[in-house]
């Protein structure tokens, strides 16, 4: 690469991790950075990313089941209001009507500690973990999906409209990632495909 000029392309810039950090007072790590699991419905991670557009940040959250590294559950609004995230996990538990006891694991941040998602992960017998503070690795699985996002589809790129970038959003992650997106933790297949093999072949 050095020899030909290539360089890698990063996403944008962020603010380096600080140690350990203390625990969350709402929810113990239950996940414990064990990010390969059995089966589906086991464990999601949820994070939040921004977008940068010309009429302002677009923020973005994911529901990933950890089994296929499939994302589950997605939300698209222009502020970080609580229905962000919720509108995320809301989707994920329609599509995927998990049993009682699955994890669902977040970072510190004020909307997946706020009454509505505690009382929403209650209600539908979610087991909320949370990361400690200031630890971007607890949240590992989440933090490398917004990554590649940003390095394979965003590229730094400013989109003029709030529409526009949630269109190729919608596209990368149902369109792409999902379906066609090969990945080494799963044997060079897509989480679609890694899904499927694993219910024909049970």
């Amino acid at each position: 690469m050095r020899a030909n000029g290539i360089r890698g392309i990063q996403g944008y810039k962020r603010p380096p991790a600080v140690g350990g950090g203390p625990p969350s007072i709402l929810a113990p790590n239950r996940l414990k950075r064990e990010f390969t699991v059995d089966r589906p419905n086991k464990a999601w991670v949820t994070d939040i990313t921004y977008i940068r557009t010309w009429q302002g940040w677009l923020y973005l959250a994911v529901v990933m089941d950890l089994y296929a590294r499939r994302i589950v559950g997605w939300s698209m609004k222009p502020t970080l209001a609580r229905g962000l995230v919720l509108d995320a996990i809301v989707m994920a538990v329609w599509r995927r009507k998990p049993k009682a006891g699955l994890i669902i694991h977040s970072d510190q941040g004020s909307q997946y500690g706020s009454d509505d998602f505690q009382r929403f992960c209650r209600a539908h017998h979610l087991e909320p973990s949370m990361s400690r503070r200031g630890n971007c690795w607890d949240d590992a699985v989440a933090e490398s999906f917004f990554g590649s996002l940003k390095k394979e589809r965003v590229r730094k790129r400013i989109y003029h409209t709030r529409d526009e970038a949630k269109a190729d959003l919608f596209d990368y992650i149902e369109v792409f990632y999902n379906r066609t997106r090969r990945h080494s933790h799963l044997g060079g297949v897509s989480p679609e495909a890694f899904e499927e093999a694993s219910v024909s072949g049970s």
